[in-house]
């Protein structure tokens, strides 16, 4: 049997365009074919409305990705959503005030967590108060949810013209 290079190179190049398809398919999905040994500690998040934010939505400060949300369920007792966030250890001096809210990319992209960071916090002592692994925080802002604000605009249109009569 004879070698025949352009046989070769095609199988190469058809190999290469699989393993590219495979990592950019994991890319878009988030998912990392590492261990996930990255350093990271665990806050809880109540909210009131989550939209439609998914485990592994990114969450930002700044606009710069700081951590994922690692799970989503519900308060048996207050029957509200609890976020899982896991966030990069790297930024472990967000204080104990700082606030995330739910934000969406674009006008109907897809919902991720931003940081609104309070340096300022202060314990009973005087000293810095941070974010700690393990912290649960109230300060929340929930999704907009673009039905209810339609919803609104609507009902004040409405609502001015009966007004003007």
């Amino acid at each position: 049997m004879k070698f025949n290079w352009l046989e070769f190179t095609v199988g190469c190049f058809l190999a290469a365009g699989i393993a590219a398809a495979v990592i950019l398919a994991l890319k878009v999905a988030g998912l990392t074919m590492t261990g996930g040994s990255a350093d990271y500690y665990t806050v809880y998040g109540n909210f009131s409305n989550i939209g439609s934010l998914k485990v592994r939505s990114p969450i930002k400060l700044g606009g710069v990705v700081v951590g994922s949300v690692a799970a989503i369920r519900i308060d048996p007792r207050t029957l509200r959503p609890v976020v899982t966030m896991k966030i990069d250890r790297t930024y472990n001096e967000l204080g104990s005030d700082t606030t995330f809210s739910v934000l969406t990319s674009g006008l109907l992209g897809e919902q991720y967590l931003g940081i609104k960071p309070d340096f300022a916090s202060m314990d009973d002592d005087g000293n810095p108060s941070y974010l700690k692994d393990g912290d649960t925080t109230n300060f929340t802002e929930s999704a907009i949810v673009l039905e209810e604000l339609l919803g609104k605009f609507l009902y004040s249109l409405s609502s001015g013209k009966d007004s003007a009569q």
